[in-house]
């Protein structure tokens, strides 16, 4: 049987502050800070408590391990954003994909910044400042985030719902990893590391990749949270049947994507030297890397629904 709905509360003022945390590739120690500050205080109410792995051996990710896990769930930490180069040329951190007038926040020697986007003739990213940004700042969207009546729409909603995501979860998980990464958005690097402790130390050989996916022709809001049975990459069938099998007896709304692009962190698990088992499961958003993502507040419930059922079951 499903979970009871009346057992979760979505927070979405928390979601509001994950999005709104200063957090591109490669500098997600903002965001390791804020984890372990919302930890800390909130895993004593928690129905079992962790141990919490961190260090400069994990450079900035996370390890929760609760019980005796069987699978893990990867939610990565980081979001795209831009790199100030020389004058005022900015180089894509990932691929955002926004107009020209979006505010980028950030800060650097001189202080805060809130500047606009532009492009030049051969759409190259530019900023509109009245002055020089030290090289090597990042820059991110500036979040306005909107809560409606049944939606969520706000920058970053890739991947801050995934680990909220992960956070419920937390609440109730007896046995399991939950996994923060870094650096999915501009082609990964920390999940080798990762797997090689997940499967060597823990012995956990099956991941949920907790991350959005997009709204299709084949995918729509309000229609449950999606199980991609592949994008660019391609997950064992054997590992596939079981979680559909699983899903479809929990009777949480759920959606089957097939796609030939896009990737995850399920791709560098599966092309580590571990036989480690993957599958992708997320809310559908429209308007992908762009500063108005926008998510289905149904398809959020059902996200934490369907990750709290398998890891029980899987």
């Amino acid at each position: 049987m499903p979970v009871k709905k009346q057992e979760i509360k979505v927070k979405y003022a928390l979601l509001e502050a994950l999005c709104k945390v200063h957090a591109p590739s490669g500098s997600e120690s903002t965001m390791k800070e804020f984890l372990l500050s919302y930890i800390k205080k909130n895993s004593k109410h928690w129905k079992y408590k962790p141990v919490v792995v961190a260090g400069n051996d994990l450079q900035d990710c996370i390890i929760l391990k609760f019980g005796k896990p069987r699978t893990a769930i990867y939610a990565h930490m980081d979001s795209l954003g831009f790199t100030v180069r020389y004058d005022n040329q900015l180089v894509p951190i990932g691929s955002p994909d926004a107009p020209a007038g979006t505010y980028l926040v950030g800060e650097d020697s001189t202080g805060a910044i809130r500047c606009k986007l532009q492009y030049d003739h051969e759409n190259h990213a530019l900023f509109e400042f009245g002055r020089t940004i030290d090289r090597g700042t990042t820059l991110t969207y500036e979040v306005n985030f909107k809560e409606e009546k049944d939606f969520i729409q706000s920058a970053y909603l890739d991947n801050r719902l995934g680990i909220l995501n992960a956070l419920h979860v937390a609440e109730t998980l007896k046995d399991g990893l939950i996994i923060f990464s870094c650096w999915e958005e501009h082609s990964g690097g920390a999940v080798p590391y990762l797997a090689k402790i997940m499967f060597e130390k823990y012995k956990v050989k099956q991941a949920l990749i907790s991350d959005i996916t997009w709204v299709t022709d084949g995918v729509h809001h309000g229609k449950g949270v999606v199980v991609s049975l592949r994008d660019r990459n391609l997950p064992r069938k054997t590992f596939l049947n079981q979680i559909t099998k699983l899903a479809a007896q929990s009777k949480i709304p759920f959606q089957l994507e097939v796609e030939g692009v896009g990737s995850s962190d399920g791709r560098e698990l599966q092309l580590s030297p571990y036989p480690i088992d993957w599958c992708f499961i997320g809310a559908p958003e429209e308007g992908a890397h762009s500063p108005t993502e926008r998510v289905h507040k149904k398809d959020i419930e059902a996200m934490i629904y369907l990750y709290r059922y398998l890891m029980e079951k899987l």
